[in-house]
């Protein structure tokens, strides 16, 4: 990370959107993944008309409040509550009774068009919020690697075409570095830290795209001074492109400021520790989910969730960082990933 200055680097303007194959369909029920959900992605798009959301300084948000007929809304809403009860309790409806959904909100930008569905407690007006997207196989293989081989754990549900996500919480990337980047009460090492940590996260999967506002900061008071853990919320990238830069956060304009700091704090060695020991903890967690993960990479081999020239691009820049010539053996990102972690 040491004398490397982030460049602008192109991602892929409109992602493919890859199905659910029957061999990764069979993976998620054998896990719990793949159930019966009462709104489909398909029922939420017949919305009547939207209204744009703006932020709290008057921005247009990209997002757009969707409206529904009032017989529609109804039925709309109550199964969104019921799929909020089977995110947080299995499906236990007693829970969903003192809930209520206020708003549907739909995303104009990116690849997967998601809906952002806002529940609210009626007892003490506590809000929570949780997605629906289009099922697509890359950002699946994407969430399944992201709760085997990260320190967290992600929570969604598959029904054919629909994917459901739980909400990640934590402050957006962009806005960390805006408005909390130079909090005196922050321990700068720290940051530094976790984003050197973040950095080989990402590049050992092979998880591609993480701009500023693709992960958010996670931010815990500790005895004396804050804990920093950064948090992927955007896996539609996952295994995708053909440049080898855009798997490592650190060649991303828009992380530059994060890029500087750890330059600034950190020594060559020391960033060389923090990528050994993240290299470690991945490495631990594939030892202890061995089964499951081999499951994953067996079904991900054999999928095609890339174009074939990303494909051979992909594994020579690989073989040649690495100086690995087993790259070159590769044919699917699968592949390519499964040796990036037997590399581990």
């Amino acid at each position: 990370m040491h004398g490397q200055q982030p460049t602008e680097e192109r991602i892929s303007k409109k992602k493919i959107i890859y199905p659910v194959n029957r061999q990764l369909r069979q993976y998620l029920a054998e896990h719990s993944r793949e159930i019966d959900l009462p709104v489909k992605y398909d029922d939420l798009r017949h919305f009547n008309t939207a209204i744009a959301v703006y932020d709290k300084k008057g921005n247009d948000s990209l997002w757009e409040t969707a409206i529904y007929k009032e017989r529609d809304a109804e039925e709309i809403h109550e199964g969104l509550k019921q799929i909020y009860s089977i995110l947080k309790t299995e499906g236990d409806s007693r829970v969903h009774k003192h809930l209520h959904v206020e708003q549907v909100d739909y995303c104009t930008f990116g690849n997967s068009n998601p809906f952002r569905i806002k529940i609210v407690n009626n007892f003490n007006d506590n809000y929570d919020y949780f997605y629906i997207k289009q099922a697509d196989a890359s950002r699946i293989y994407g969430l399944e690697l992201e709760h085997i081989l990260s320190p967290a754990r992600i929570n969604y549900f598959v029904d054919n075409a629909t994917l459901v996500e739980e909400h990640i919480a934590g402050v957006p990337g962009d806005l960390f570095i805006k408005y909390y980047f130079d909090n005196p009460e922050f321990n700068k090492v720290r940051i530094a830290k976790e984003f050197v940590k973040f950095n080989e996260r990402c590049f050992v999967r092979l998880l591609g795209d993480m701009r500023s506002y693709n992960y958010v900061f996670d931010i815990t008071p500790d005895f004396e001074e804050v804990q920093f853990r950064i948090r992927t919320i955007d896996f539609d990238q996952q295994s995708y492109e053909g440049r080898l830069n855009l798997y490592l956060p650190q060649f991303f304009k828009e992380n530059y400021p994060l890029v500087k700091l750890v330059q600034e704090k950190l020594s060559p060695e020391t960033v060389e520790q923090y990528r050994k020991e993240e290299r470690t903890l991945i490495a631990r967690r594939i030892k202890s989910s061995r089964v499951r993960l081999k499951e994953l990479l067996d079904v991900m081999t054999e999928d095609h969730i890339a174009p074939v020239e990303k494909i051979k691009q992909l594994k020579t820049e690989l073989a040649r960082h690495y100086s690995d010539d087993a790259f070159l053996n590769c044919h699917t990102m699968g592949q390519l990933v499964r040796h990036s972690l037997e590399i581990l």
